[in-house]
């Protein structure tokens, strides 16, 4: 490290710049490894009991693909939280990955598998055809993606505040193309016809959207009982 002077102002915008990177790098690990390990523990899942796969591979490449781009990369604009220099300095030997976000990672992760599969289940108990389905259960792995993104947004502090809602510029853009070209994903005849999806309906969106309310709400009760 070195200091181009002895202000202790440049001092401590620059530990906080070093702490807001450091969270924002944790973040981005949090948020990507429960969506791939939901993803994987349903394939698996489906494979182990013989069951429909509730995606296929191409659908699984296209999740990676969008999710990954547009919303995983706006954690790394992330600015600091409101405490971020009021916390003390972390052990130099804590690992990046701490018992309790090792503990999320696993709870997401079983989380996203739960509401999948139960579209999944639900969309086949309805006389759905799988091609249906698999596209409610490809529409429910974003959106749940999409609400998580708030919640880890804010590992300090609470997601459900109006500026955890509102979201940074990065974010907002970042969800709004995903909500565009999951629209297209699904509606678009040529999206259509590459990815095997089909139009989803009204009552179904709904209930696709309430499953990220409540994966919201489960983990910020969850931060709570943390506290």
């Amino acid at each position: 490290m070195v200091l181009a002077d002895d202000n202790f102002a440049s001092i401590a915008a620059a530990v906080r710049e070093c702490r807001t990177v450091y969270d924002n790098l944790r973040k981005t690990i949090v948020w990507e490894l429960p969506a791939n390990g939901g993803e994987s523990l349903m394939v698996v899942t489906a494979i182990l009991f013989g069951l429909a796969l509730p995606m296929t591979a191409v659908q699984i490449l296209w999740i990676n693909m969008v999710t990954t781009v547009a919303l995983g990369l706006t954690l790394a604009f992330e600015p600091g939280e409101p405490q971020v220099m009021r916390r003390p300095p972390r052990p130099a030997a804590e690992p990046l990955l701490s018992a309790f976000l090792v503990w999320r990672v696993v709870l997401v992760s079983l989380l996203f598998m739960a509401g999948a599969f139960g579209m999944f289940a639900w969309a086949r108990a309805r006389g759905l055809p799988l091609e249906e389905a698999r596209t409610l259960v490809v529409n429910t792995i974003v959106v749940l993606e999409i609400f998580y993104l708030f919640s880890v947004r804010y590992q300090h502090g609470h997601s459900l505040t109006w500026r955890g809602v509102v979201g940074t510029p990065a974010v907002l853009i970042g969800v709004g193309a995903v909500i565009l070209l999951q629209l297209a994903f699904t509606y678009a005849p040529v999206l259509q016809g590459l990815f095997d999806t089909r139009p989803v309906r009204f009552r179904d969106g709904a209930a696709i959207v309430g499953l990220g309310i409540l994966l919201l709400v489960i983990l910020e009760v969850e931060k709570l009982a943390r506290r």
